[in-house]
Formats: C-alpha cells, structure tokens, sequence
C-alpha cells in the first residue's frame, strides 16, 4: 500500500499530521471522510501519481495517527475550519501553496471550508457524496433523521463514546478487509479501537452541528461563494439522489463554476471504484495541469 510514498509526520502548529505523498506535477489533496484513514485513497493515490500529480494523503487532525486536539466546549478544536487550516498549513510545509483539493464524506466539508475561508490556496475543488452541513440539516426531515441518527447521536455527550468503545468492531461492522484491502483495513481497526481518535471522531460531528453549522450560515448571509471550478461526485449506490434528488442543485448557490455527475459504486468510491474515481479526477484536473505546465514553460 503505497509503495513509493513518503510516509512522515508534518507539525501544522496547533498538532501533527500523519501524511503520505508522492508525485510530481500538480498538487493534489485527498481528504477522507469518517470513520477511514487517509489509507482510503490507497487504490486511487497511485493512479493519481501516474498520471503526474503530485498526491498528498493526511490523516484528519483526530483521525487516524495524526495529532488530537484540546477538547474545548464549543468543538471548534474539530471544526472543519480549523482542519482546514491544518491542511494549508501542511501544504505549504510540502511546498504546495496552491493545489486541488478532494474530500469524501466528512472531508467534503472540510474540502469546502478550505475553498471558503482560502481561495487563493485551492484552485480546483472535488467533493463526493455530501451537501453543505447547514443544506442538510436544512432539509432534515423524519427520514433522514431515521438513517442519519448518528448525526445526533454522536452530538451527545459521553454516551457514543461508551457505545462505541464497548463493540467498535460491531459498530463498524459494514467494513470489510476483502472492499477495503487489507493493510487499509488494519489502519481502520487500529483507529476505532483507540479510544482518543473516537473521540476526536465524534468531535467532528458534535462541531458539525453547531460551530460548522454557523460558519455555513455566515457564508450564506454574506453572499461567499466558491470561486474555483468545482466537481461534484455523488455514488449510485449512495442515497444523495435519494434525499435530494438533483444534488447538484443543492451545491449550485454554494459555487460559482459548478460541474458533476454521478459515479457508480457505493459510499466508499476510493475503495469500490478507484478507476473510475480516478478518471474522473483526472478529467477535471487536468485542464488545471496543462495551465500550469504552460506558464512553466
């Protein structure tokens, strides 16, 4: 699993970032989502690096072997502004200050606080399978409330925590080594089995309803918009069509220069259909590529 990838830790100030990377060209940021590892895009990291990107892979702050955060009472210490801030923070430290970002799941929200709060740092933005956090608690009706409990459940105190901890391997018995592959799937166990990364994990989500919520809301009321082109990525087998039914008319108001379709696979495109997810990317990235390879020249 990414064999030709340097592997190290990188201090962003307030923690440290586990962080695989490789390539050279055009840099790209892949964000995962929860409860995974940046081990995630271990199928689609290469493909990347191949086609001449150069491909950086953290884990979260709180998630995975990366650093945790000083719990605070109002979550910001799991905002999806300050993990953005840790992953411009990384960039730089990688000699990368402007570059594409992906994010998957919880890493879509971080991927669009970093567009928000640094434009001038992230010149294309990918997001797969999920809306603003504020659009979707918008929109919470009795059904999503029925099979996104664990947004709510999460956000109370100390109780997901005991649960969690008690069976993790029952909690998260949908992963399986044979999808995820096998190194990946021992980094995921590792990480819900330690009980401080569970916490940081629900510590996302508790900042999801609240800080992040605010942040969103701001945005909206000051009329902030994503100015670089933007792919929107949403998996058949998902339900964002489902709750939504066209998604990309929920992120239209959010982007300025807005593209997407759907992908075929489940939840776990990087996992399930890493060529497809990769051709994609590539795609969409690769008019920024030829851009810069011109002023290179």
């Amino acid at each position: 699993m990414f064999e030709g990838f340097r592997d190290e830790r990188i201090d962003v100030g307030e923690v440290d970032l586990r962080v695989r990377h490789a390539g050279e060209g055009p840099p790209v940021l892949l964000i995962h989502g929860h409860p995974r590892t940046g081990a995630t895009w271990h199928r689609v990291a290469p493909v990347l690096v191949e086609r001449g990107y150069r491909v950086v892979c953290p884990d979260m702050r709180g998630y995975g072997r990366s650093g945790k955060a000083g719990i605070v009472p109002d979550h910001a210490q799991q905002s999806k502004r300050a993990v953005a801030r840790d992953m411009v923070r990384l960039m730089r430290a990688l000699d990368s200050p402007r570059f594409a970002t992906v994010g998957h799941d919880r890493g879509c929200y971080v991927a669009l606080r970093l567009a928000l709060d640094h434009p001038d740092a992230v010149d294309r933005l990918v997001v797969l399978d999920g809306v603003p956090i504020s659009e979707a608690l918008a929109r919470c009706d009795a059904r999503f409330a029925h099979d996104w409990y664990h947004w709510f459940f999460f956000a109370q105190p100390e109780k997901p925590e005991r649960a969690i901890m008690a069976d993790p391997d029952a909690w998260y018995d949908a992963a399986r080594p044979e999808a995820m592959g096998a190194e990946n799937y021992r980094e995921f166990r590792d990480a819900i089995h330690d009980p401080d990364t569970v916490r940081a994990m629900l510590e996302d989500y508790r900042a999801g309803l609240g800080i992040d919520r605010a942040h969103e809301e701001a945005d909206r009321r000051a009329g902030r918009t994503v100015r670089c082109p933007t792919l929107f990525l949403w998996s058949t087998r998902d339900d964002m069509a489902d709750l939504y039914g066209d998604p990309l008319a929920v992120w239209r108001p959010w982007v300025d220069d807005l593209r997407g379709a759907p992908i075929e696979s489940g939840h776990h495109v990087a996992e399930e259909n890493p060529e497809g997810l990769a051709a994609a990317l590539h795609r969409f990235l690769a008019p920024a590529a030829a851009v810069e390879a011109h002023q290179d020249r």
